[in-house]
């Protein structure tokens, strides 16, 4: 067995294996177990001695003794006196062994797409290139930024989290319930600042603004309800709706928002984005605001306030939530933490009257239980240790500085361009002449090295208006703004040329 070794190239098995930001010690314990896992260490097998593993490897022989002494701790690999380390033949019995794929003509398919009720892969969506990181000009929205992100004061958070007491506070399965910290947080820090007042039974958290919607699509809306969709407006938010009924209303939005018109009085459920519009920017004023909770009571439809910018104004004060108008119990309220953070922790919750809240929670405690407990935890030691506020001022600066910069150029390089006032939010909604293809200007400029998003997916109405375009800044440095307008008021220019 161990003539069987002596031809394996460690050290390019550890240069496969081998992750950024890993100790070496990480690097041959993963190492190692991907190779007894994947079958290439066989079961009983001797491994190198640690004097030879590390001159092979070009590392300290403490370093693999280490190593060695946690896979064998790990059940991994079985220590023999005077003979040194072995696989686990335990460890490798307890794998599944693998059967041989039978023949294609062996298969009799399954036909499955006539048992799906419905395809959310035809849906229109939002799409944006896997690696756009690698992308000098990334015009995105709602994208990460390694530079604003407080790497020191999250890993502080997680490290808290992680202590004896708190361990066994949120390791068991919480069943349908949320951390009560973050709860408490969110009631006494966070929604007062949207003039929001809320019990713990009127909140529950989720996985994200847009698990939030899809619990309550799942709840409340069935084939024939009326939901009015702002038009543009958010394409997830339309695609789950519609994949519950047919009935989907567009509704045009204007300079300040969601218009209150008569088209709203036969509609069961509204659906606004008044804080920051989405994609146009553009903020809902107090009156209309109270416009609309008037003919919410009058009409008797509910509104679902999307506020998924809440924390993300940079110029003047903020107007209060629909939400903190509300008298009735009419508005279901969405919110974001993770939005500004990091989109990738995916961090949401939903206020409402405690008899809906009731049932989302035991509707979500069937899609998932609850989200992950750790990460609830670190995000309320986040918000009570001052973190996430320090966060918000740095961001609303930098946001500011990106804003006023990627306006200045394309007012400069695109003065054919009408771009909506905004005050706040991470993206600018940019309309140019009508004569203006704006998916074929992103493919374009793509190429260039230039990110932008077509706005024709905003749209519900056939066939959807092809000149707008979004531009995100909350990804991009600040350095790269105003050459990436250059390079796109170059394409506009030659496709004004070809016309």
């Amino acid at each position: 067995m161990a003539q069987h070794l002596k031809d394996v190239m460690w050290k390019q098995l550890l240069q496969r294996s081998a992750r950024e930001n890993m100790s070496l010690q990480g690097q041959i314990r993963e190492m190692l177990v991907a190779s007894i896992l994947d079958g290439q260490l066989p079961a009983g097998v001797p491994i190198p001695s640690s004097r030879e593993m590390a001159e092979q490897l070009g590392v300290a022989r403490n370093t693999v003794v280490l190593a060695y002494q946690q896979l064998a701790d790990e059940g991994y690999l079985v220590s023999r006196q005077r003979s040194g380390h072995f696989v686990n033949t335990d460890m490798v019995a307890a794998r599944l062994g693998l059967r041989a794929r039978p023949a294609q003509d062996e298969i009799q398919a399954t036909d499955w797409a006539g048992r799906f009720r419905l395809h959310p892969s035809r849906q229109r969506s939002i799409v944006k290139p896997s690696d756009w990181q690698k992308y000098p000009h990334p015009f995105l929205y709602g994208q990460f930024d390694a530079a604003l992100f407080p790497t020191a004061d999250w890993r502080e958070c997680c490290i808290k989290s992680l202590s004896v007491l708190d361990i066994r506070d949120w390791a068991p399965d919480q069943i349908s319930r949320d951390d009560e910290s973050l709860v408490q947080q969110i009631r006494t820090r966070v929604l007062p600042r949207r003039g929001v007042w809320a019990s713990a039974d009127e909140i529950v958290i989720t996985v994200g603004a847009q698990h939030a919607l899809y619990m309550i699509a799942d709840l409340l809306v069935r084939e024939g309800t009326r939901v009015g969709m702002e038009e543009p407006g958010y394409p997830d938010a339309r695609n789950i709706f519609a994949s519950r009924t047919s009935q989907l209303r567009p509704l045009a939005v204007d300079a300040e928002g969601l218009p209150v018109t008569q088209a709203l009085r036969d509609l069961d459920f509204v659906y606004a984005t008044p804080n920051h519009q989405c994609p146009s920017t553009v903020t809902m004023p107090l009156a209309r605001r109270e416009a609309l909770l008037k003919m919410a009571d009058d009409a008797d439809f509910i509104v679902i306030e999307d506020d998924y910018e809440s924390e993300n104004r940079f110029d003047g004060e903020p107007i209060p939530a629909l939400k903190s108008l509300d008298r009735s119990n009419r508005v279901i309220y969405v919110g974001s933490l993770s939005k500004t953070l990091a989109p990738g922790l995916r961090m949401g919750y939903v206020v409402g009257p405690a008899e809906l809240i009731t049932e989302l929670r035991a509707l979500r405690r069937l899609m998932l239980r609850h989200p992950p407990a750790l990460i609830q935890r670190a995000f309320a030691l986040f918000l009570s240790l001052g973190h996430y506020d320090a966060l918000q001022r740095r961001l609303a600066t930098a946001q500011r500085e990106r804003s006023d910069l990627l306006r200045a150029a394309l007012a400069q390089y695109m003065p054919q361009c009408t771009v909506m006032p905004a005050s706040g939010g991470g993206s600018c909604w940019v309309s140019l002449p009508e004569r203006f293809d704006a998916k074929e200007l992103a493919a374009q400029a793509r190429d260039r090295g230039v990110l932008i998003e077509p706005g024709e997916v905003f749209f519900m109405t056939e066939p959807p208006p092809q000149q707008h375009f979004r531009m995100g800044y909350s990804s991009i440095v600040p350095a790269a703004i105003e050459p990436g307008v250059k390079l796109l008021a170059e394409l506009v220019r030659g496709f004004e040329h070809r016309r």
